[in-house]
């Protein structure tokens, strides 16, 4: 059983969970991002609780740590991973509690592995969770019901962030996206509500903020360009090379390109996901326009902001030569980077009642989301096999020596730590044994073959 402090001061033990592929995948590359979920929600615990934070990135868990309550937080290809740390604090009589992506989707059995479950963002209910922890009433489910409005936010406790080379200084300066992808979980999170905090607030933020480089955790920073363009001239006094999200029209708004760039920024990740507009379509993202990414990809390079592009296999646009094209058209273009993943429907999306309606889900073990190394439902032009090793022959051919090169030529965008980047996810993807081919010019599998989603 769980041995009750000595002290008055309680303890609380935050775990950023991550699956097994996660930790593989992310633990060798050369630049790896912070979460910022747990150093903010340690910046809203109560002052009189001791928080320990461990990112499962870079640290190791403890499992016979004394502390008096344990929270997790989990997205769906972790959440296995964290009802198994769950249950082992459980059964040393420590009380847990799970929130994040996962458990707003999936409440109801996210509970039959914690004490509690946070439902939607934790900022206004953490501080009630902490107290009923103190007097004995822990209740089950702890359910957002107002939206936070951001102002006042704490400064996120950076000092928990460790074993991190590049990018300490995390924060937010906007929350929510207007956009309601049918793939996407950020819809349930936040409920397609944007919110800003007060600028001036960032600016005394960004003063302390540890480190040269700033990255916004925002899910579109440009989604409001008026607020955007303000909080850019307000930060760019302060030199930070920063990051952040955003939709690719914002290329077209030459001033908020010019304040970006004069504020500090290197790179905009742009959810591009296709090259099919058939795809974007079908997926409830009519908003991102293909004919427009070489002009897009055109202008950053003009503001010298690099873009890394969110792009997805496996949509029902998709045939076997979408791979071919899309590694083609990305070298064509100069695109400077792409986190390049296997679709995910991830539970209760729109994107997975649809596939499982059509009895296309493969199967529910959740560590097998992960958009990396299984494919967990039945693609509508390919097997899935034909998917998964499309999937690792693009990443393989995008980040060859000779692409990387022929990119970086074209992009001419930050080379120094652009290239390195490149090489970073060259490098990681070495240690993985699948190479992958095109299913272009391979015969397809014969019958019977093992199904990547249920291996």
């Amino acid at each position: 059983m769980h041995k009750r402090q000595t002290s008055n001061r309680r303890r609380v033990l935050l775990i950023t969970a991550e699956s097994a592929e996660s930790r593989y995948v992310r633990h060798r590359r050369l630049i790896r991002f912070p979460q910022l979920t747990m150093p903010l929600i340690a910046a809203y615990t109560p002052e009189h609780w001791n928080v320990i934070h461990v990112d499962e990135i870079v640290q190791k868990i403890d499992f016979n740590i004394d502390v008096d309550l344990v929270g997790i937080t989990a997205n769906t290809p972790a959440a296995p991973h964290a009802y198994a740390i769950s249950e082992r604090f459980r059964s040393r009589g420590i009380p847990t509690v799970i929130g994040g992506p996962h458990a707003t989707l999936m409440p109801e059995e996210v509970k039959e592995h914690a004490d509690a479950v946070v439902i939607g963002e934790g900022e206004t209910v953490w501080p009630v969770l902490v107290q009923d922890v103190e007097q004995g009433t822990l209740k089950p489910f702890y359910r957002c019901t107002h939206l936070p409005d951001l102002k006042n936010m704490p400064h996120p406790r950076w000092d928990l962030i460790k074993g991190r080379v590049y990018g300490k200084g995390i924060t937010i300066a906007t929350r929510g996206c207007p956009f309601a992808c049918d793939y996407c979980t950020i819809p349930a999170m936040y409920q397609r509500r944007m919110r800003y905090r007060p600028i001036d607030e960032i600016v005394e933020e960004v003063k302390v903020m540890p480190g040269k480089a700033l990255i916004f955790w925002d899910d579109n920073i440009g989604a409001n360009r008026e607020y955007a363009k303000s909080l850019f001239r307000a930060i760019a006094p302060f030199k930070r090379w920063w990051t952040s999200q955003a939709t690719h029209d914002v290329a077209f708004d030459d001033e908020f390109m010019e304040l970006a760039a004069k504020s500090g920024c290197k790179a905009l990740f742009l959810g591009l996901e296709t090259i099919s507009q058939e795809s974007l379509n079908g997926s409830n993202k009519r908003h991102n326009k293909v004919e427009e990414y070489r002009e897009v990809l055109r202008r950053f390079h003009y503001d010298g902001i690099a873009v890394q592009a969110g792009t997805v296999f496996g949509f029902d646009g998709d045939d076997k030569s979408i791979f071919r094209r899309t590694v083609e058209f990305y070298k064509e273009i100069g695109l400077d980077s792409a986190t390049i993943s296997v679709l995910v429907p991830f539970p209760n999306t729109p994107l997975f009642r649809r596939l499982d309606a059509e009895g296309r889900i493969l199967t529910r073990d959740w560590s097998k989301y992960d958009g990396k190394k299984h494919v967990v439902f039945q693609p509508a032009q390919m097997s899935p096999e034909e998917l998964l090793m499309g999937t690792e022959w693009a990443a393989r051919q995008f980040y060859s020596a000779s692409s990387i090169f022929e990119r970086m030529w074209k992009s001419r965008t930050g080379l120094w730590w652009n290239i390195i980047r490149n090489i970073g996810y060259n490098l990681a993807l070495r240690n993985f044994g699948n190479i992958g081919y095109n299913p272009e010019d391979t015969p397809a599998p014969p019958a019977g073959s093992q199904v990547a989603g249920t291996s």
